[in-house]
């Protein structure tokens, strides 16, 4: 029992840097939640230099966290972290489909496989955002584009048959993935449909104004 007391020193001067480190990675996570948030916001509002700039700060944040818990595996993995990791990558990923850039891969954002796949599956919900925004103004080919796009996540997430524990629920979302895309299609198709009557009506008017002249 001697050494006791040496022990029991080592042990809280590692406590002291787990602390140290998780009280500065909750802080870096939150702000990269926060950046990732107003990116998607920025684009949205087709912001585009904006959102650029905060997507650009976002990326500085992720890989920060990622450099200073790569001794700290359990709090690099910890769910807060991995949750504002997830975030990043919906941003990173919405920015690049809105605005028709290449989609970046997992080394791109130096991210998990699987946080990369769960952060793909929430943007469909951005992507159905988007397309909505454009049918307010009537139907048109871009919102045909973002609806190909979130068909092309569904068929590609639905091939994804691997337990929760190596994917990280991504099962659950591929199944809110494909209520999303469904209603999309749905308000698409009712887009369409009133787009193609107004054209006919107009068509029909210009008609009638032709045979009263």
């Amino acid at each position: 029992m001697k050494n006791l007391q040496t022990i029991a020193d080592q042990v809280v001067e590692v406590f002291e840097e787990l602390t140290h480190a998780r009280d500065q990675a909750l802080i870096n996570a939150r702000q990269l939640t926060r950046k990732s948030a107003h990116t998607i916001r920025a684009i949205h509002r087709l912001e585009r230099e904006e959102a650029q700039s905060l997507l650009a700060e976002a990326c500085e944040l992720q890989h920060k966290l990622n450099t200073d818990l790569a001794n700290y595996p359990t709090l690099l993995y910890a769910g807060y972290t991995m949750d504002a990791i997830k975030e990043f990558v919906e941003a990173s990923i919405t920015y690049a489909l809105i605005v028709d850039d290449p989609l970046p891969t997992p080394q791109d954002l130096g991210v998990e496989p699987a946080t990369y796949l769960n952060g793909l599956a929430e943007v469909t919900g951005e992507l159905r955002r988007r397309v909505l925004d454009i049918l307010r103004h009537g139907y048109s080919e871009e919102a045909e584009r973002l609806l190909t796009i979130m068909d092309e996540i569904y068929s590609v997430l639905v091939t994804i048959d691997y337990p929760d524990a190596i994917t990280n629920g991504l099962r659950r979302q591929t199944d809110l993935v494909r209520g999303i895309v469904e209603r999309t299609r749905g308000d698409m198709t009712i887009a369409l449909q009133e787009e193609r009557l107004k054209q006919s009506m107009e068509a029909l008017q210009n008609r009638l104004d032709e045979a009263n002249r």
